[in-house]
């Protein structure tokens, strides 16, 4: 499948879109999409955030845009990592691959997610980019979790479930999501 980058030359950050292509279309090719990739990066902005739009405006493509903090190394302010730039893209080219063929019908738009709901698909994703050979910190994505669903053995044990899982659904990782939050 034909991936696109956008820009093709970066000013502010020192990224290679040839990096971003090749990345993206190895992950594509692993994780068996069959449609086209846009990817746009916002190299003005530090913030990480990364989104995805499907049925982009030319028909069946996917539309990504990316905040050029999601690239970038932790250590090297500016400069990117191929690391990061795998994770990132894999983590919403997971989402994509579920909304479309994984029994994600029924999960809320990404901004109408709640934050235990968001936590708990990216630990699903983590895992599994994980198992496909990515370097994944399973520490960070712990502490996230953690950060929505409470400190406890409950949620570490909602964690490790989601972390070793493959096929679940919307409404099997939403359900482990529930069951791991600490109610008051």
């Amino acid at each position: 499948m034909s991936v696109t980058v956008t820009p093709e030359a970066f000013r502010f950050v020192q990224f290679d879109s040839g990096t971003v292509t090749r990345v993206a279309q190895e992950l594509i090719a692993a994780l068996g999409i069959d449609r086209p990739v846009h990817i746009e990066i916002d190299e003005t902005t530090p913030l990480g955030r990364v989104r995805a739009t499907i049925g982009a405006a030319d028909g069946d493509a996917i539309a990504i845009s990316v905040e050029s903090g999601a690239f970038e190394d932790s250590r090297r302010p500016r400069q990117q990592s191929e690391a990061a730039t795998a994770v990132s893209l894999g983590r919403i080219l997971l989402r994509v691959r579920d909304r479309l063929h994984g029994g994600f019908g029924e999960a809320p738009a990404d901004d109408d997610l709640e934050l235990r709901q968001m936590a708990a698909w990216e630990t699903y994703c983590a895992g599994r980019l994980a198992r496909l050979g990515l370097h994944v910190n399973q520490q960070r994505w712990l502490y996230n979790f953690r950060n929505r669903h409470g400190f406890t053995d409950t949620a570490d044990a909602g964690f490790h479930q989601l972390w070793a899982a493959d096929g679940l659904t919307w409404g099997e990782v939403d359900a482990i999501s529930t069951a791991a939050t600490v109610r008051s």
